[in-house]
């Protein structure tokens, strides 16, 4: 079996393509070793001390090193816990757990008559961010639209990557009030 990596725009992550499918549906973020209790797979990548991070996407796993951790020694490391799961085909989540279901949570309830404006924004996120965000490792999370400000938050490599702000303000900010010019704002949740 071949693990194709990749880097991140974030230098504390790199991007892990085992090959197959990782999640079946959506994402799941692990930002600690109690999150991770949940996957025998990210306990393992946890376990290995400079693991900070650990982020399933569709068909990558995504991890994070501690600060001042040099990936030429954890990478052989993260390789062999991936190697080790997917050559013996463990399950990703612990048998009889819900934790593969994360539900996000909104700031706070949209108005309805927004209803318009948050489903633009949704397919808009959903259709030219999402895509782009998981190419370097990550995922966007829509938490919220109220009085002209929509409120994201990132996941995975995006989580904490120096550029991240740039990418909110500069890219998807910009993306949003050329298509919804009811959006005066972006900001991260």
């Amino acid at each position: 079996m071949l693990i194709e990596t990749e880097l991140t725009p974030n230098p504390a992550t790199q991007k892990f393509l085992p090959g197959r499918a990782v999640m079946t549906t959506g994402t799941r973020d692990f930002a600690d070793p109690e999150e991770a209790g949940a996957s025998p797979l990210a306990e393992a990548l946890f376990s290995l001390g400079d693991v900070t991070g650990v982020f399933f996407g569709q068909d990558f796993v995504s991890v994070t090193a501690a600060e001042g951790t040099d990936w030429r020694d954890l990478k052989p490391q993260v390789l062999g816990v991936l190697l080790d799961h997917f050559a013996s085909e463990a399950p990703l989540f612990h048998a009889g757990s819900a934790a593969e279901i994360v539900i996000d949570e909104a700031l706070s309830e949209d108005d309805p008559a927004d209803a318009d404006i948050v489903a633009q924004i949704k397919d808009l996120i959903e259709t030219r961010v999402r895509p782009a965000v998981a190419r370097d490792g990550g995922d966007i999370v829509y938490r919220g639209f109220q009085r002209g400000t929509v409120y994201l938050a990132m996941q995975g490599a995006c989580s904490g990557c120096p550029s991240s702000a740039a990418t909110l303000k500069q890219g998807i900010e910009t993306l949003l009030k050329h298509y919804v010019p009811e959006v005066t704002e972006v900001r991260a949740a």
